[in-house]
């Protein structure tokens, strides 16, 4: 089992490497499935729909600025090209998740990211979720809520699969360690 060391954090299962040169956490062993990219992408092409469809009528009404328009048009594009491509790779390259017998483990962000860990000890519930887009892509994202202020741990873009065996597993480990979780 961990013990809590003296700054605070929770020491890990032997042969997990602690914390990454200069005290950061370790990199969480897991990533999510190779289709978060797609998913991702489709997620942002969505969001810019109406971005692009807006400077399209803007064209179609106005034929007195089309340099402008155009300015604006190739700013939009590059953008949602950006956001598309760019970031859903970046993601993929960051997220990561890991579940040993103290604790759940995850990396998030693109721009900021956020490492966490919740304690087995604190976790409440555990669930699964799939929207429209992970459904389509046989994707979900798994939910820790904690007896945390921080708030629940999201474990995203998992194979069914592996969403599947996380919850159980999940749901293993955590009655092993009878308590209240607060």
């Amino acid at each position: 089992m961990s013990q809590p060391s003296a700054a605070g954090g929770n020491s890990t299962a032997p042969g997990r490497n602690a914390t990454a040169p200069g005290g950061i956490l370790a990199d969480p062993a897991r990533r999510p499935s190779p289709r978060a990219k797609l998913l991702w992408a489709l997620s942002a092409a969505l969001s810019w729909v109406v971005p692009i469809l807006g400077v399209g009528i803007w064209a179609l009404f106005d034929t007195q600025r089309r340099g402008i328009q155009a300015l604006v048009f190739v700013i939009v594009l590059l953008a949602a090209i950006f956001s598309i491509v760019g970031i859903p790779l970046w993601r993929y390259a960051v997220h990561r998740w890991e579940i040993t017998d103290e604790a759940v483990y995850t990396r998030t962000g693109w721009f900021t990211q956020e490492s966490r860990v919740a304690p087995i000890t604190r976790v409440q519930t555990v669930d699964t979720y799939r929207g429209p887009l992970e459904r389509l892509l046989g994707l979900a994202t798994v939910t820790v809520t904690t007896a945390s202020s921080a708030g629940a741990v999201h474990i995203s873009a998992l194979a069914l699969a592996d969403a599947r065996d996380t919850v159980a597993q999940l749901t293993a480990i955590a009655a092993q360690h009878r308590g209240d979780a607060t």
